[in-house]
């Protein structure tokens, strides 16, 4: 969804309310891109490809989150969500293990259930004891929807625990969800002093994000209450002392959808798609703070109604030099001594961005990379959407961890059809490039 960019002026605002065929290679590949390019990492393999058209089932590849089998590493799965399609659960080979379907519309006129992003949250306790969890954001009906995680479980490893009375999140009525300005982009965190886990959700083209409290509910059925909501700058004063804001379609603002927190400090960071990465707490109280700017930052930009695109004028030079827009796909490597990276996906040059996961360091940029192809039947990720990373060991295939990114335009391709699916890369090749 990259789009060229316009003009306005600093605003904060703070609100509160109750408110594949799986394809290994045997050789992987690390090397050294060419003068003035990051490196380079090949994946290991790639789920079966997803068709965002009728034949297809309207599924689309977004957003993956990585679970970890502690009794058995090598058996961990990759849950990821497919909008219309529902969600997807994979295995280390990226095979097909479950296949869950999106919820139908709650009526014929209304809007359909559409997974836009998944993450994890580990032992919550329900009324009927501790479980891991998947968490998506159904865009479609504008709530969260909880999956119980059991590997071993008859039928699939998922199990639909959401409570039938889950509030929506954003909207007030069917209408107001009909519009789509709704639930979008997700991230889980679990506060250590309290051992409350929340929910931080941002809002389609608006420039909200909402903190919502988990909740058990009777049967074993996990809701949810809102704790807080946030709004992150619309306009942006430039250094030439004029005000910008992003081009895009007129009403829409520029919206929030890669988020990850660091359960070491309750940091969270947000990807604003126009503008770049802010790093803030996770309760969502003090001052947002913007770690990196995208390279279109400050560009003035006019959408042209016919062709439903934004024209940019002249670079001033205001943006920064390493992600590109749109930024997305914000996922945490952590390190056991407490260093590592936050890595965020710079869909405009299709690369990935590294910065120090260190508030010492005041996330110092570390490098980059990019996965390209590893042969002709197992290419690289282009547009990456949605990204997750894990260091930590998963068996024989993965023991230096696992980093797993959407492809927006998986190739060979099946003509004019839309194909994207997930490419799974082992971590060590991306360590190996960072630390070169």
């Amino acid at each position: 969804m990259t789009r060229p960019t316009t003009a306005r002026s600093l605003v904060l605002v703070v609100t509160t309310a109750l408110a594949a065929a799986a394809l290994a290679v045997p050789a992987q590949a690390h090397h050294r891109g060419s003068a003035g390019s990051p490196p380079v990492v090949t994946p290991r393999a790639e789920t079966p490809v997803l068709h965002d058209d009728d034949a297809g089932g309207n599924a689309d590849a977004d957003d993956p989150a990585i679970w970890r089998n502690a009794a058995a590493p090598g058996r961990s799965l990759v849950i990821a969500t497919a909008k219309e399609g529902g969600l997807r659960v994979y295995d280390l080979d990226a095979r097909p293990v479950q296949s869950i379907a999106a919820p139908p519309a709650a009526g014929p006129d209304d809007a359909p259930g559409r997974f836009n992003n998944v993450d994890l949250v580990q032992g919550l306790r329900l009324s009927t004891g501790r479980a891991d969890l998947a968490v998506t954001s159904d865009r479609g009906h504008d709530r969260l929807r909880f999956y119980r995680i059991d590997r071993d479980r008859p039928g699939g490893p998922l199990t639909d625990v959401t409570d039938p009375a889950a509030p929506a999140v954003f909207s007030r009525d069917q209408a107001e969800i009909n519009d789509q300005r709704t639930a979008y982009g997700l991230a889980t965190w679990t506060d250590p002093a309290s051992g409350t886990s929340f929910a931080l959700v941002s809002r389609r083209e608006r420039t909200s994000i909402t903190l919502l409290e988990l909740l058990p509910a009777a049967g074993g059925k996990v809701t949810y209450r809102t704790v807080r909501t946030l709004d992150l700058p619309a306009t942006f004063r430039l250094p030439d002392g004029t005000s910008w804001a992003p081009c895009g379609e007129p009403g829409e603002l520029p919206q929030v959808e890669g988020m990850v927190v660091d359960p070491a400090n309750g940091t969270l960071y947000a990807g604003q798609e126009d503008i770049g990465i802010w790093r803030l707490r996770a309760d969502l109280t003090g001052t947002p703070q913007l770690v990196d700017k995208v390279r279109e930052y400050g560009v003035p930009g006019v959408y042209d109604e016919e062709t439903e695109e934004c024209v940019p004028g002249a670079d001033p030079g205001f943006g920064g030099t390493r992600i590109s827009s749109d930024v997305e796909g914000l996922t945490l490597l952590t390190e056991s001594d407490g260093d590592g990276y936050l890595l965020a996906s710079s869909q405009g040059d299709n690369t990935f961005a590294a910065y120090d996961r260190e508030l010492a360091d005041h996330n110092e940029y570390e490098g980059g990379f990019r996965v390209a192809p590893a042969s002709a039947a197992l290419d690289g990720s282009e547009e990456c959407d949605g990204a997750a990373v894990l260091n930590a060991p998963l068996g024989s295939k993965y023991p230096h961890g696992l980093l797993v990114v959407q492809d927006g335009h998986d190739a060979p391709g099946d003509g004019d059809r839309p194909a994207t699916n997930f490419k799974f890369v082992d971590l060590g090749l991306v360590l190996t490039s960072l630390d070169d």
